[in-house]
């Protein structure tokens, strides 16, 4: 039996074990010679023999593995039997030592390499076998002859005795050195060795026949004995096949799907029970650099023992790519030395894919973690995201007490394109860093700090401490808004310290909007959207904290909902509408113009004034394009009405600038013309003097289009803006309009006499029309006069009124005027 290490346990019974078989050998060495007159060869001739046979017993030994360990089976109980003939029986034992010991050095020396102690053991093992075999045969046969059945019965009964003295020391040596199970020792040691017994004990029988009856029989038991260890061998190396590749087959499939370490480690346990091996290392290399994984078998102290035996490395790969090598150190020479190496390679090839699928699914699951980790949070900054924050935050929010109160801080760098554009992107990317690490050391536990845009932070808390004011009753809540702006107003503080950027001392300033409210009551979107309200405020303002209104939210949500409304208006017939107001002689009050000016009837605000809706027209080019359409169609469809009850007079209709800034605005209004077959004078397009001196190349090709056409232009709130001759040389009209703000101070305020004075007179001059409006007293009607100015429009003569009502007033106007006074028309000024 050989051994691959030296336990505790193992050396005690070795030391056991030696010193039994030396005493045994002794003793047995000082008893008589006395034995039976029919022996074959004399004591000394016999002690040789018996010493030789225990030799080539032992050298001729078949090796199989079992567990970590290596068992051998020999001719032991051949020579026994043999011996126990031709020698004296109490120097059996003796003889049977040195035999062994004669062997197993030879054994060593050639290529076991075993330790002193270790040969001993063996030895002193098959010695206190031969004792036990010596005893029980003797006390049997006692002085019968040889080839009697009493002696025959005896030497079968003492290599029973000598099988399982020597089959049980070795069970208890692999056992203690915890080679393998002892239900696997016994099975597969029985296995191998039962059938070898058989043939030991015929072979030993049938060779003490030849040797009593016929010496020269001897000479036909060397093929025979040659073809019994050949057909030993078969079998062991069978049976050793067989058992490697069930245990290779069960190893590789239970190889786990999980980590690297996971799949090395279960390589590990697999290569040491399939190789019975000392030590198995495995050596893995990845991408990120090289990790070895190493195992003993169970019982080796390889500091003390060392790695005898050979190892054989073999390196893995799958597909080209190099995985890692395998070593495994075997516990001696194996039958044979090239299948355990193909056995090796197979099992290197089934680690290397297994390996490799670990490494590929390691790769998965840091991609998909990064991925994961991408879609919640931001990739500059490492906070969470906006759509993460919504959801977090609403997760959190759910799981609060309704009546908790909760605020949301939206943060915002003021100017930080000019950050951007002044240091790069990338400096830029450095201060959002920064922001968002001063952002985290700020946060307390249980907050939530969020990117939610390009330079747009949020922060969640959960938790606001509430402030009871002195003077609110007792019944009235909390109000946890004065902790939530303190806390803004701790982040602003904090976040305006200078900071250095590649080198470049920077500060840079932060707007806060603040929203609170109950936990219960509202989500985190709703949140998110009351502080952007509150933080546009505080841009608006200029303030670095501005706090959540509800009066304010009610203007923005009514502005978000507005362009939709607008378009349903424009789809619907009685929305938009016109109330028009005539313009009058000063003199006769007899009509010389109307003004269109538009109106929303909203279905749920009521009716609406342009200055509540037409700047979202302004901003909304398909919007303006279809709103200016549908009001030049209203405009000319009411002076047809007055056309047709015998009112001659035209209609004037504001333009804005981008209108007058679209090249396809002309063909827009001489469409409409054509649509309602209205003359080009019928219709005055009212410009404000900021349009009429633009410097764009396009408002004058689209002015001159459109007086080419023989539309009229008239100069709105003149006076108020760019005023100069310049103005109306540049930008001929066809009439001036005095902003009402003069006409309200002409009475009182001299300057203001002379700005209409010096606009009557200029049109005076230029032959234009001139209007005042907003006349609503007899002084200014009569000051006006005064001054020769010829027209004017206000509540004195007629407000504004629905269009179904304009021909009325128009016709009485003109009934009411003087027969000799005629209507100044626009044909007239030219």
């Amino acid at each position: 039996m050989g051994l691959a290490g030296r336990s505790r346990g193992v050396r005690a019974l070795t030391a056991a074990v030696i010193g039994s078989a030396v005493l045994v050998a002794v003793l047995g060495v000082l008893l008589p010679l006395d034995r039976p007159a029919d022996r074959p060869l004399t004591p000394v001739a016999g002690v040789a023999l018996a010493m030789a046979l225990v030799t080539a017993g032992q050298l001729a030994r078949l090796r199989f593995r079992l567990g970590r360990g290596m068992v051998s089976v020999s001719w032991g109980e051949a020579a026994f039997i043999i011996g126990f003939v031709v020698a004296p029986p109490g120097w059996l034992p003796a003889a049977t030592l040195t035999g062994a010991l004669i062997a197993w050095a030879l054994l060593s020396w050639w290529d076991s390499h075993r330790n002193v102690a270790e040969l001993a053991h063996l030895a002193a093992s098959l010695s206190l076998g031969a004792a036990g075999a010596t005893t029980v045969a003797a006390l049997v046969a006692r002085d019968a002859p040889v080839l009697s059945t009493r002696t025959m019965t005896g030497l079968l009964a003492g290599a029973l005795v000598y099988l399982l003295i020597t089959f049980g020391l070795a069970t208890l040596t692999l056992r203690l050195h915890r080679d393998a199970p002892a239900r696997q020792i016994l099975l597969r040691a029985s296995y191998a060795k039962v059938p070898m017994f058989v043939g030991n004990v015929v072979v030993g029988l049938a060779a003490v026949h030849a040797i009593v009856d016929g010496p020269l029989w001897l000479l036909a038991f060397a093929p025979g004995l040659w073809l019994l260890q050949r057909t030993y061998r078969f079998h062991l190396r069978a049976e050793e096949e067989r058992r490697m590749w069930e245990t290779f087959s069960a190893a590789t499939a239970t190889l786990p799907g999980g980590s690297e370490a996971e799949v090395a480690r279960a390589g590990l346990t697999a290569a040491l029970e399939v190789f019975g091996a000392r030590r198995v290392e495995i050596e893995v290399r990845g991408r990120d650099g090289e990790r070895r994984y190493a195992e003993d078998g169970p019982g080796v102290d390889n500091v003390v023992a060392g790695l005898p035996g050979p190892a054989i490395t073999r390196s893995m790969a799958v597909a080209g790519d190099a995985v890692g090598e395998l070593t495994v150190w075997l516990s001696g020479p194996t039958l044979p030395a090239p299948r355990d190496e193909a056995a090796i390679s197979a099992f290197g090839d089934a680690l290397a894919g297994a390996l490799h699928d670990a490494a590929t699914r390691g790769r998965l699951a840091d991609l998909e973690a990064r991925i994961a980790r991408d879609v919640a949070h931001d990739r500059l900054t490492g906070l969470l995201n906006r759509t993460t924050l919504l959801t977090d935050g609403d997760r959190l929010l759910r799981s609060f007490d309704r009546r908790r109160p909760v605020a949301l801080l939206l943060l915002d760098i003021n100017d930080f394109r000019e950050v951007n554009g002044t240091l790069g992107h990338r400096h830029g990317d450095e201060v959002l860093r920064v922001v968002a690490e001063r952002l985290t050391d700020l946060a307390r536990e249980g907050d939530l700090v969020a990117r939610t845009g390009d330079d747009e932070f949020a922060l969640l808390l959960p938790t606001v401490a509430t402030l009871t004011d002195s003077t609110a009753l007792l019944r009235e809540e909390p109000n946890p808004l004065p902790v939530a702006l303190r806390r803004a107003r701790e982040l602003v503080e904090n976040l305006i310290r200078p900071l250095e950027v590649s080198g470049v001392r920077l500060a840079v300033e932060v707007a806060v909007g603040v929203a609170v409210g109950p936990a219960g009551r509202t989500d985190l979107g709703e949140l998110v959207r009351r502080a952007s309200l509150a933080l546009r405020q505080a841009k608006r303002r200029q303030v670095a904290v501005s706090a959540f209104d509800a009066g304010q939210d009610a203007v923005t949500t009514d502005g978000l909902a507005l362009l939709a409304e607008l378009q349903d208006a424009l789809a619907a017939d009685d929305q938009i509408l016109l109330h028009l107001q005539p313009a009058v002689d000063l003199v006769t009050a007899a009509p010389t113009g109307v003004e269109a000016l538009v109106r929303w009837r909203h279905p749920r605000r009521g009716q609406l004034s342009p200055g509540d809706f037409v700047p979202a027209v302004e901003h909304s080019a398909e919007l303006h394009t279809a709103f200016t359409a549908r009001v030049l169609d209203l405009a000319l469809d009411a002076v047809g009405s007055w056309q047709a009850a015998g009112v001659d007079v035209p209609v004037s209709v504001n333009v804005s600038a981008r209108s007058l800034l679209d090249p396809g605005f002309p063909a827009q209004v001489a469409e409409a013309l054509r649509r309602h077959r209205a003359p080009a004078a019928h219709l005055v397009l009212e410009i404000t003097e900021s349009v009429a001196v633009s410097q764009e190349r396009i408002v004058d090709e689209v002015l001159a289009e459109l007086r080419d056409m023989g539309v009229q232009l008239s100069l709105d709130d003149f006076g108020t803006g760019y005023s100069s001759l310049a103005i109306v040389t540049r930008a001929p009209v066809d009439e001036l309009k005095i902003d009402r703000s003069f006409v309200d101070d002409m009475i009182e305020s001299a300057a203001a006499e002379a700005v209409v004075r010096g606009a009557v007179e200029l049109g005076a001059r230029l032959g234009v029309r001139v209007v005042a409006e907003g006349v609503e007293t007899t002084e200014q009607r009569a000051a006006l006069i005064a001054l020769k100015c010829p027209t004017a429009q206000g509540y004195h003569f007629c407000k504004p009124m629905p269009a179904d009502k304009i021909v009325q007033a128009l016709t009485a106007l003109a009934a009411a005027a003087p027969a000799n006074i005629r209507p100044l028309r626009a044909d007239d000024a030219s």
